[in-house]
């Protein structure tokens, strides 16, 4: 049993609507071993992973996939359960998988939902492990006896819990992702730490960690700076100690004898209480206490004790959402316990773990521990009396092991007045006011305490998590904060695939968009383009590309084309759309990745539908059955387009009140008409739009209904659409490798990158259409990972009568195929069509190909080049004229 290929999906995707990741599973021998006939394997995995028993599977209830198991199931599923109990076991809640063959007899998808990729991988390589430990050891796939010797299964849980805890989001993070989530705000996470973007293109705000977008640098600046923040504060006339800065252990005890005893020695700039020293009486502990302090700065303060609690209150835009005491880091006798016991008995509680991983943070027995043990006169070895109270630390912070009780509903005005007061003097918009007072419900002013802190990015875990007391949205008010009401978080988005014409139309879509005023992201087959401009060359139609368009901040609309190979390599990488379109589905890249029928395909595609919002729209072909079908698979509102106004489907929409958009036949030619609420809205005459070769490109009559269609859907005007289908063109430098037609050699030269029977055979309707007054030639390949009966139904289509010269040539890259193979299918093709065998000839590179076409044709003749560089092809044919001539005074000097 091993696992043969890995995908990871970060959006919805072909197998759910999580993310998920997809192993390509090969059960070998024990695909004649389901689990019944493996001895004890159930009864010894049941007892090492008992939480199994909860696990529904298909029968919908607990017990369900214990009884699959007893009853006889397949390893493949077993794998896929492990793998999502483990991510569970290790703090990571994950439910959905489903396990599938692949069509090779013994393999199997695994998919499974995953919380942290990096966690799914290693839980599903651990769920392969397992079941190698517990197979009989006579079987080829058991886990060799020398690894089985050494499995621990307790051991591989707890490395997996540390890396999930590693990876995972921080408290304060995740509270804010949350948030973001329950306002159905979108969020990218931008690395493996805490720097997060919410919302898309021009609307994005950023946080790291409680730091927000909008977070003023010099506040941070002077945040970390306490001398700084504690002299504006004091000329502010708000409540502070007096405190000195000083560089060396004298000026330390010279500060000592200026200032009031008890001290607190801290470093200047140092934060979650490293370093700092509380309740100094002597200068001899003062020496030892700048020592510590100076480890982490060469700067140190001392300052006056404020007497009191410890509170942290949480301003966020000017108000005060939470407030929390913090309790120091502390275990209670029960008088027999020693205080190592009690410091391991509190670090058993599952919410505390190492610095900011958990709510709760583990105490450790360090100089800080000691001195305050030395000072209570008890060592590690001490039983102390029950209810006795032994402090380990000096500070609240919950990131030594502090605890935290809310006081929220307790602060009085006055105080919850100067804490905001603080916020706005030292400028931060989240901020953390340290606050010590004996008593946060009566006014500082009457009880005494001050302002010891200000924090730039407070944790937020004491008030979402308290030990004690009711938790508050810390987060929430956040992200109001950054998109109050009514504010936007999401640009117009539309997404469209199909087998042909995505990128025209994608490209028509967009220049409607910008037509009307946006500044459009556009991703496509040959780049990612920002307002017209290619920043990224190459196929850029999967999910990354997408992610890249959403994460640029000048963006204000964005038009994603969407191919099968992104959606079943990564999903997708948007959550939802306004407009989805499902152009035509017919037969190209079958046969790979396990998407073997038209149906299948047409499943895969359909994705970009069933993510459109409940709002939204759904753009689908009316003339194609596959994609009428697709409307019971969305929950977005149906608008199609059809050649025919008598479809039923249209014709029911239409009398519904419903959108479509359809060719109607007139005494000037052919209109494009939509239909909305009733109104019959008369758009442009098909030979009016450039792309459509005076309405003879049928196929690109169909783009620019689907483009219509779409950017209606987004609100854009009537006259805007017209304007934008009227300037738009098949040029080269609009379209590159789409119907790019050259008019300047004394023949017609057209060059396309169709590579599929269907746009094959919308271009020799085309050719069919022009007028010629010579010959019609064309040259031909196919890629090499289409299957065989494509490039023979290809040959037929070209052998149909419209061509009198067929150059067939290689692609650049022969994917898996001997040279030949492809064109010899071609060829086949053609002969079967009746085309006369001496009109067929063949090149290895299509440069000598499309050398040889142009050097044939003559006047009057249409040259039709399906092109596999179309870059490369479209400079090889401007240029020919130049070159024959460079090339014929050359042989004249000779």
């Amino acid at each position: 049993m091993k696992i043969l290929d890995t995908r990871v999906y970060r959006g919805p995707n072909y197998w759910l609507y999580k993310p998920a990741i997809n192993m390509t599973v090969d059960l070998e021998e024990l695909e004649a071993y389901p689990t019944d006939v493996l001895g004890d394997f159930v009864d010894r995995l049941l007892a090492l992973v008992p939480s199994l028993d909860d696990h529904h599977c298909s029968l919908g209830r607990p017990g369900g996939f214990v009884e699959r198991l007893r009853n006889g199931t397949w390893l493949g599923h077993v794998m896929e359960h492990l793998a999502l109990e483990l991510q569970c076991l290790a703090g990571t809640y994950v439910t959905q998988g489903k396990t599938r063959g692949t069509g090779q007899e013994g393999q199997y998808f695994v998919i499974f939902q995953y919380g942290q990729e990096d966690v799914g991988i290693e839980a599903a390589n651990l769920a392969l492990r397992l079941i190698q430990f517990l197979l009989p050891a006579e079987l080829p796939s058991a886990m060799p006896a020398a690894e089985r010797a050494t499995f621990d299964l307790v051991r591989e849980k707890e490395d997996l819990a540390r890396m999930a805890v590693r990876l995972a989001f921080g408290p304060s993070t995740a509270s804010l992702v949350k948030a973001a989530e329950e306002r159905g705000i979108p969020w990218l996470r931008l690395n493996q730490h805490s720097l997060v973007q919410f919302g898309h293109g021009k609307y994005q705000k950023r946080i790291q960690a409680t730091i927000t977008s909008q977070t003023s640098h010099i506040g941070v600046e002077v945040a970390q700076d306490k001398q700084l923040t504690n002299k504006l504060l004091e000329d502010a006339g708000l409540p502070v100690p007096r405190q000195r800065v000083v560089r060396s252990a004298e000026g330390a005890v010279e500060a000592a004898r200026r200032l009031r005893y008890p001290l607190v020695v801290k470093p200047l700039d140092a934060s979650h209480g490293r370093g700092i020293s509380i309740g100094l009486t002597t200068e001899a502990e003062v020496e030892v206490a700048f020592a510590q302090a100076q480890e982490h700065r060469s700067y140190v303060i001392v300052e006056e004790l404020v007497p009191g609690s410890d509170h942290r209150v949480l301003v966020i835009n000017g108000e005060v959402v939470a407030v929390s005491e913090r309790v120091p880091g502390h275990v209670v006798g029960d008088g027999q316990r020693t205080v190592a016991e009690l410091v391991e008995i509190v670090n058993s509680d599952p919410r505390r773990g190492v610095g900011h991983e958990n709510v709760l943070t583990r105490l450790e027995i360090d100089h800080q521990a000691e001195r305050c043990m030395e000072k209570a006169g008890v060592t590690l070895e001490t039983v102390l009396d029950a209810g006795q109270l032994l402090y380990l630390r000096s500070t609240g912070n919950l990131s030594t092991g502090g605890t935290a009780i809310d006081r929220t509903d307790m602060i009085h005005y006055e105080n919850a007045q100067i804490a905001i007061r603080a916020a706005k003097i030292v400028g931060l918009d989240v901020a953390g006011i340290d606050f010590i007072i004996p008593d946060i419900s009566r006014p500082v002013s009457e009880v005494g305490g001050g302002i010891v802190e200000v924090n730039a990015a407070p944790g937020f875990r004491m008030h979402v998590a308290p030990s004690e007391g009711t938790p508050r949205d810390a987060a929430g008010p956040v992200i109001d904060m950054l998109f109050p009401a009514g504010t936007p978080s999401r640009i117009p988005l539309a997404a469209l695939t199909g087998t042909n014409g995505k990128t025209t139309t994608a490209r028509m879509t967009a220049h409607i968009l910008k037509m009307a005023g946006y500044l459009v992201g556009m991703t496509s087959t040959d780049g990612i383009y920002i307002d017209g401009e290619r920043v990224l060359r190459g196929d850029m139609t999967g999910p990354k590309s997408a992610r890249m368009v959403l994460r640029d901040p000048t963006v204000d609309a964005a038009v994603l084309e969407t191919a099968r190979g992104g959606i079943l390599r990564e999903g997708l990488g948007y959550d939802e759309v306004d407009v989805g379109a499902i152009l035509n589905i017919s037969a190209d890249h079958l046969g790979l990745r396990g998407i073997d029928t038209l149906e299948e395909m047409a499943k895969v595609k359909s994705l970009i539908i069933e993510v459109i919002k409940r709002d939204g729209w759904a753009v689908l072909n009316a003339d194609d059955p596959l994609v009428a079908k697709m409307i019971s698979r969305t929950r977005a509102k149906p608008f199609y387009f059809s050649f025919d106004p008598a479809n039923p489907l249209v014709r029911e929409q239409v009398q519904n009140g419903g959108r479509a958009i359809v060719v109607e036949k007139g005494v000037n030619g052919d209109m494009v008409t939509l239909y909305d609420k009733g109104r019959h809205i008369p758009l442009l005459w098909t030979h009016l739009i450039p792309a459509t070769l005076e309405g003879r490109a049928k196929f690109n009559v169909a783009n620019a209904m689907a483009a219509a269609a779409m950017a209606y859907s987004l609100g854009i005007s009537i006259e805007n659409i017209r304007q934008g289908l009227r300037t738009f063109t098949t040029s080269f430098y609009q379209t590159p490798g789409r119907l790019n037609v050259f008019d300047e050699h004394p023949f017609r030269v057209i060059l396309d990158y169709g590579h599929n029977p269907a746009a094959v055979g919308n271009l020799v309707d085309v050719v069919r259409q022009l007028p010629r007054e010579g010959k019609a030639i064309c040259v031909i390949s196919v890629p090499g990972d289409r299957r065989e009966v494509d490039a023979r139904e290809i040959g037929r289509l070209l052998g149909s009568g419209v061509f009198d010269q067929i150059i067939i040539k290689e692609d650049t890259s022969l994917r898996g195929r001997k040279e030949g193979e492809m064109p010899g299918y071609i060829r086949e093709g053609l002969i079967d069509a009746g085309f006369a065998e001496s009109n067929i000839q063949y090149h290895r590179q299509e440069r000598e190909a499309i050398a040889l076409a142009l050097d044939s044709a003559q006047r009057g003749d249409l040259l039709m080049i399906f092109a596999d560089e179309p870059t490369d092809a479209w400079k090889q044919i401007i240029y020919w004229r130049k070159q024959r001539d460079t090339q014929s005074k050359v042989g004249r000097v000779i």
